[in-house]
Parts: structure tokens; C-alpha cells; sequence
């Protein structure tokens, strides 16, 4: 049994019981035993090569760069104005950002 942390709660006898029954009364995913394990193949046997391809294919973590990625920049702003942006929700920034590019479409720095 592997190391627990002292937090971890541990089901009562009667618990573990009653899972243990609710295990073998499902018809449709019985426990596996020794015979079924020794039956089993690894993923990359019992599936179609391009299905266990696209299930092991290493994907870069986060969003995807965007073709054009923003600048970072802090900038001071009259709190009341930030507090109308805040409170439309999520998208804040890129509303502001859209309503700073609308200004300068409309007025055009020389």
C-alpha cells in the first residue's frame, strides 16, 4: 500500500464493504482480476495506430501563441475607468484593447 498523508481519511469497514459490493454487483465493469490482466495489451497493440498516435502525441502546455502576441506594460489608468472595464466580466482587457484601437482608427495619430 502506498504512503498516505496523515490527512487522508480512510473508508470504515462498513464503507468499504458497501463500494466493495457496489463492485461486484456491476454487471458492466466487473473488477479485473489476474486472468483479465494477463489477457490485457498495452494501448499501443489494441488500438489503431493513428488513435494511440494522437493519445501519446507530447502537446506544448497553455494557450497557442497567437500570430500577433501582445506587448506586457504596466500603465496607470483612473480607477473609475478600470472599474467600468472590470465590471463587464471576463474580457476586460481585450475590450479595452479594442476600445483604445477604435480611438486611434478614429482619431489618427500624424
Amino acid at each position: 500500500m502506498p504512503k498516505l498523508k496523515p490527512e487522508t481519511l480512510l473508508p470504515e469497514a462498513a464503507e468499504e464493504a458497501a463500494i466493495c459490493a457496489g463492485i461486484a454487483a456491476d454487471a458492466d465493469n466487473p473488477e479485473w482480476g489476474a486472468e483479465a490482466f494477463a489477457a490485457a495489451k498495452p494501448a499501443s497493440e489494441a488500438l489503431p495506430a493513428q488513435a494511440y498516435a494522437a493519445l501519446v502525441a507530447k502537446r506544448p502546455r497553455g494557450r497557442p501563441k497567437a500570430n500577433e502576441t501582445k506587448v506586457f506594460m504596466a500603465i496607470r489608468l483612473d480607477a473609475d475607468l478600470l472599474q467600468a472595464f472590470k465590471s463587464t466580466g471576463k474580457g476586460w482587457q481585450t475590450r479595452l484593447n479594442a476600445a483604445l484601437r477604435r480611438y486611434l482608427e478614429e482619431h489618427p495619430l500624424r
